[in-house]
């Protein structure tokens, strides 16, 4: 059988890849593993019109086993995480894509802590999926039962508004683009609570809508709106708020690894980065490690995934992390990427230092990098293919010592991901195009 698990969930094209049928079957796997008859499950979901599809499968499957299921309806990623944690629960699954397109969706199981699951977990559950049938079920007076349970938003909302109450930033002013996704819900307000002036864009949902030409993924409308309204700041959610690319006033993007940098440069020059320490995934620049070790921190580097990030963290002790893409985790505040959370961070720094965005960023200079999407029906046989492995190899000697290729099999899509840094921009696209076509012709 198939891996079903990805880096993040299970995902895959909604009703044609990833069926309803997989959504049942994980919900009787996670009532069996993680819930148990008479436990609660918690399930949210983002704005995809497939959502209420999953969300009902999951119901029945889990119902059948006996557990009860609390149905959040439409919140952020980190809202669910957060009730998941909250103590009533003893698992959660969030109903999510996050950034991919509309059409697609996935399932991110949590556990009691609003925590990931570790690998050999989903090796379990993933095993209990295949032999759903031989589970069995309950009788009537032992089904779950069905929740709906949208007030436990609140929770997550009052949290994140007493973060927002102490970053003191009346007098900017803020777009925030909200994907046409789950992060609407909570985000503008919250941003107000900063004393912010806020404009929003993209938060009118339609079910199809959700990462179409707006947020993290595609910003050009909000480097439009920040400029042409002579707003401060922008920021970007994806499409279930897990992320964030910010926008400064000139309408340049500040991605991840420039917010990490601006952060992890606030708090080093406060001695408030415990152990130094700042982790990263293998994508990210090595601009940002430069910039953070000349200030005396050190950076640590995980794969890709934010569940990886989060483990380097809980090994070295440290309080801040994230990646390229813009996931961001924050421990003092959350244990998960919470654009929203992100937002207000990065507010506090500009607050703090009385700076432009723009001005901080330039504290982190990039080097050239190209990444590129391959799709490739055999992303795992890369390895074996000697004409590609040729080609990085020669990729890298022609990048040198302070050059990096790295190329890696996508873990939520039949891809193969080519990311190329080095210091010359125009050799760094030329090798990145080389490889990706290569890798192309070859894994097809």
């Amino acid at each position: 059988m198939p891996r079903l698990f990805g880096t993040d969930g299970i995902r895959g094209v909604a009703n044609v890849d990833l069926k309803p049928t997989i959504a049942y079957a994980l919900g009787r796997a996670t009532a069996r593993r993680l819930v148990g008859q008479g436990g609660a499950l918690v399930v949210g979901q983002d704005t995809r019109r497939s959502g209420d599809m999953f969300v009902a499968a999951i119901t029945a499957g889990a119902t059948s086993l006996g557990s009860d299921v609390h149905s959040v309806g439409v919140v952020p990623t980190p809202a669910l995480a957060f009730i998941a944690g909250g103590g009533q629960f003893k698992a959660g699954i969030m109903v999510s894509a996050s950034h991919n397109p509309a059409e697609d969706n996935g399932l991110k199981v949590l556990d009691s802590a609003g925590l990931k699951l570790d690998d050999s977990i989903e090796d379990e559950l993933e095993h209990l999926i295949w032999r759903t049938e031989e589970i069995g079920g309950v009788g009537n007076a032992e089904l779950g039962i069905a929740h709906e349970a949208s007030a436990l938003l609140d929770g997550y909302r009052a949290h994140r508004l007493s973060l927002a109450g102490s970053v003191g930033a009346a007098g900017l002013h803020v777009v925030v683009d909200c994907a046409n996704g789950s992060g609407g819900t909570v985000a503008p307000e919250v941003l107000e609570a900063a004393g912010a002036r806020v404009d929003v864009i993209n938060n009118e949902p339609d079910g199809v809508n959700i990462n179409v030409a707006s947020g993290a993924t595609d910003p050009r409308e909000l480097q439009r709106v920040v400029v042409a309204a002579g707003a401060d700041v922008g920021f970007a959610l994806d499409g279930d708020a897990d992320r964030l690319i910010a926008v400064d006033a000139r309408g340049n993007v500040v991605d991840g690894d420039q917010v990490l940098g601006i952060l992890a440069l606030d708090r080093l020059e406060r001695q408030a980065l415990p152990n130094g320490a700042l982790v990263v995934s293998v994508l990210s620049n090595g601009g940002l490690q430069s910039v953070v070790e000349a200030a005396g921190g050190q950076v640590i580097r995980t794969p890709v995934g934010d569940k990886y990030i989060l483990e380097g963290m809980q090994v070295a002790g440290a309080t801040l992390g994230g990646e390229k893409s813009g996931h961001v985790i924050i421990l003092e505040q959350t244990t998960s990427g919470d654009g929203i959370v992100t937002a207000l961070e990065v507010l506090r720094v500009m607050c703090r230092q009385e700076a432009g965005l723009a001005d901080l960023a330039a504290r982190i200079p990039m080097l050239p990098q190209q990444q590129r999407a391959v799709k490739a029906r055999h992303k795992d046989q890369w390895e074996g293919d000697p004409l590609l492995q040729r080609a990085i190899r020669e990729a890298q000697a022609r990048l040198g010592a302070t050059g990096r290729v790295l190329v890696r099999p996508s873990g939520t899509e039949p891809a193969l991901r080519v990311m190329v840094e080095g210091p010359d921009a125009a050799v760094v696209t030329e090798l990145a195009d080389a490889i990706a076509t290569l890798a192309g012709e070859r894994l097809n």
